[in-house]
């Protein structure tokens, strides 16, 4: 999940605005061949030089600042077309359509990526021909829609409603660099912790309902890693919260390196962390679990010339082996492993099967 000086004030403005707001939220007494507090009484007088808080003699400059507004209209004519989640698991998210063809679907090879059991693996293609971008269906199970109509192929416009599935609608639109920064502002903000960079806890659950019914409908391996720092509250006491945020934030980009893209990191609650691993055995998961504790074990934490000892406990569950009718159950699970390992001497990483 962030100014120009000014120019030259008129006679009336530059004697009375000083006068009312003052600088530094002072009041302010003017100096014009009249006595000290009076103001002018006609717009022709001369234009008045308010002294800055810097000192009597010095003034306000004289030239405004040229902007470079040439290069930002141009920045703002240079558009690419874009889809943008409207609905699904991935809201928020966006993705340019570039090169040959941009597949959209739900394998793990394709250029958009959208986790709904109802898209197929390889959906729909958007490409571009002669200025013209076209959306094509690949055959798919439930079909593409463009604005509610069914299509086999169609030119997009600007605006235009991509239903893919039960769950998931795109935009298409066209966006410059501003709207696209802004855009992944947005998301950022709505998705991402702000210290960590890492997912959010709403992103997290909201993920993990969608990834366990995809689990559970097509009976798939979902694994869950959950960890946190051991004796985080002495880090803090010893070291300062400042410091201990710049664990949570080395510990978020060590863990961020250690696992595969597919993969959802969040920030579960104040140390604690989440690995989502799609596909992956309880067994692959714990060694997902085993080299981020490694790693972090191994890392240097330093508070100026301190060296802070930083070890994580790490708890795995896992379907099919844990029993879990719901998402919460296999959290619950995890949970339970954490605190297993926490109570067995910490820095290690244990696995709840059932």
């Amino acid at each position: 999940m962030a100014h120009s000086p000014a120019g030259p004030l008129s006679a009336l403005r530059g004697a009375v605005e000083p006068a009312r707001f003052g600088l530094q939220g002072a009041p302010l007494a003017l100096t014009m061949g009249r006595k000290v507090g009076t103001l002018p009484n006609m717009a022709s007088d001369p234009p008045v030089r308010v002294p800055s808080a810097r000192g009597a003699s010095e003034e306000e400059p004289e030239a405004t600042r040229i902007t470079g507004v040439s290069s930002d209209l141009e920045a703002r004519e240079q558009a690419h077309a874009y889809v943008v989640v409207l609905q699904g698991s991935n809201v928020g998210e966006m993705y340019k359509i570039e090169g040959p063809e941009t597949i959209i679907g739900r394998a793990t090879t394709v250029q958009v990526r959208l986790n709904d059991d109802g898209i197929s693996r390889r959906h729909c293609r958007v490409f571009q021909v002669g200025g013209r971008v076209i959306i094509e269906d690949l055959g798919s199970a439930n079909g593409t829609l463009v604005n509610g109509e069914l299509v086999r192929n169609r030119d997009l416009a600007d605006g235009d409603k991509i239903r893919l599935g039960a769950t998931t609608m795109l935009k298409f639109t066209y966006q410059d660099k501003l709207d696209e920064t802004f855009q992944k502002q947005m998301y950022d903000a709505a998705l991402r912790d702000g210290l960590t960079k890492t997912y959010n806890k709403k992103f997290f659950l909201d993920r993990c309902e969608t990834e366990f019914a995809y689990a559970t409908r097509h009976k798939t391996m979902l694994s869950l890693v959950m960890f946190d720092v051991d004796h985080f509250k002495h880090v803090n006491d010893t070291y300062g919260h400042l410091a201990g945020d710049a664990v949570l934030v080395q510990l978020a980009r060590i863990t961020q390196s250690m696992i595969r893209t597919e993969d959802i990191l969040a920030r579960y609650g104040g140390e604690e962390f989440a690995v989502i691993c799609r596909g992956i055995p309880l067994p692959n998961a714990g060694i997902v679990g085993e080299r981020i504790r490694a790693a972090v074990e191994r890392a240097v934490f330093e508070s100026g010339s301190a060296r802070m000892p930083v070890t994580i406990s790490a708890g795995v569950a896992a379907l099919p082996e844990a029993k879990s009718e719901t998402m919460q159950d296999l959290i619950s699970k995890a949970d339970v492993a954490l605190y297993a390992a926490k109570r067995s001497g910490r820095n290690r990483v244990c696995l709840m099967p059932g």
